[in-house]
This record gives C-alpha cells, sequence and structure tokens, in this order.
C-alpha cells in the first residue's frame, strides 16, 4: 500500500481551526483531501458514513478508470488482482487514515456561515466546526431523491440521507440551484434506482469558486456538467493545486 510521506502533525482539539474543511467522502472528496495532506493542509474530511468513504456506484473496479496518480489507482493497484468494491473500500478508508493531516469525521454538515477569515460549518451534532476554505464535493446529496418503482427515499444512495439542510441553506445565501439526475443499474443483492439532486447552476461558479460565498469551492457531481470517476479525480487535483497556491 502507498504510504504518506508527510510528516505527523498535532490532533485538531475543539475550536481548531483547519486549513481547508472538505464536505463529502467520495471520489471527489477523497481524492481532494489526500492531495492537500500530502501537500502539508490540515484537512478535515467530513462525511456522513465513514463505512462509505469512497464508495463507486459499482461493486467492483476492475472496469473503473481512474488517472495514473490518483489515491484511487494507488489502492486499486495494490489490491490487484482483487477488484471487489468492499475491499478496495477498506483499503482506500485504512490510507486515508493513516495520511498525516486528514482528520475523518462522521458528520452532517447543514449551514455554512462566513464570518471575518474563516467559515464556522453547522452540523446535526451541536458545536460548529470552523476552517479557513470550505470545499462542497458532495456529490448526488443536495437534496438527493431516490426512486425506486413508485417509491421515493430522501437520500443520494441507498440507505445514505441527502443534505437538505445544507441545500436549503446555500439558497439562504442567494445560490441558484438546478437538478441533476443519474442511473444506478441493477446490481446482486440490489435494486436499480434512479438519483435526483440539486447542482450549483452554471452562473453560480468562477472555476470551482462559488462566486456569492468568499472561500467555499465545489467539485464533482454537485457541479453543472456530464462527469466520470477519472474527469472528477482530474478535476480534484487541479482545485488541490489551486487551493494550495491560495
Amino acid at each position: 500500500m502507498f504510504k504518506s510521506s508527510s510528516p505527523p502533525r498535532s490532533q485538531p482539539q475543539p475550536g481548531h481551526l483547519y486549513d481547508v474543511a472538505v464536505i463529502g467522502a467520495g471520489l471527489a472528496g477523497c481524492e481532494l483531501a489526500w492531495r492537500l495532506a500530502r501537500a502539508g493542509q490540515d484537512v478535515l474530511l467530513v462525511s456522513q458514513a465513514l463505512d462509505h468513504l469512497g464508495n463507486l456506484y459499482q461493486p467492483d473496479v476492475s472496469g473503473a478508470e481512474f488517472p495514473a496518480d490518483s489515491v484511487f489507482t494507488q489502492v486499486k493497484s495494490a489490491i490487484a488482482p482483487q477488484t471487489d468494491g468492499w475491499i478496495f473500500h477498506r483499503h482506500l478508508k485504512a490510507e486515508l487514515e493513516g495520511t498525516a493531516g486528514i482528520h475523518l469525521l462522521q458528520s452532517c454538515v447543514t449551514a455554512l456561515n462566513e464570518e471575518d477569515a474563516e467559515i464556522n460549518l453547522s452540523t446535526w451534532e451541536g458545536p460548529p466546526l470552523r476552517a479557513k476554505m470550505v470545499v462542497l464535493a458532495v456529490g448526488a446529496f443536495l437534496k438527493g431523491r431516490l426512486l425506486i418503482g413508485d417509491t421515493m427515499e430522501d437520500a443520494g444512495r441507498l440507505s445514505e440521507v441527502a443534505y437538505d439542510f445544507l441545500s436549503e441553506d446555500l439558497a439562504a445565501h442567494g445560490l441558484y440551484l438546478t437538478y441533476g439526475s443519474g442511473e444506478v443499474l441493477p446490481q446482486a443483492g440490489a435494486v436499480e434506482y434512479e438519483v435526483r439532486f440539486q447542482v450549483l447552476a452554471p452562473g453560480e461558479l468562477d472555476g470551482f469558486k462559488v462566486s456569492r460565498l468568499d472561500n467555499v469551492y465545489a467539485l464533482g457531481r454537485c457541479t453543472p456538467g456530464q462527469h466520470t470517476y477519472a474527469s472528477v479525480l482530474e478535476d480534484a487535483a487541479a482545485l488541490a493545486r489551486q487551493l494550495g497556491s491560495a
């Protein structure tokens, strides 16, 4: 397994100010956090479910196309010839946990409040989190809705709740949100479903920067356009370079 060369850093205390808080730990969030931490940033990676860290919308990684320098390729190569998605997930989680500078938190962010040169992130659990910059990497979870036959579930993926409060907070900041959708084909032991979710409108972004907020960026499926595994990971690498020089 590829190991981080970053020196160990002290663990954050209550009220700690992170360099970057990444909301969402799918492809985009995991790749971005890994790259930022390896570049020396102090990163908070927030996921509603750490057991689903870096999950893919497919049962294995046999046909997944990842850029050669991504953490996803590092992990895929390390487990070869195995391609099972849960084996991949366990190794990816171990890699992120072992990378100095990444602080994993299982929580749900509900609102963002900019004050001076920092952002307070409100959560379901109570005390706000603090960061100099925030990246929205929430994928299909902004008011995500699963359609399974005649049934609709408030989720961005099976058994993973949607970010409704965060979506409403972004709208309260004056951001215009449109809609995206996607289908997940049936797999062994799982049903086919469609997911519909909110996306930041093209006019709300200047590159990765959210135009109405000073230090907030967005990445992945919560942004306009067509996205693939490769394109999302390449965008994460580009944003990591941008934030590293900010």
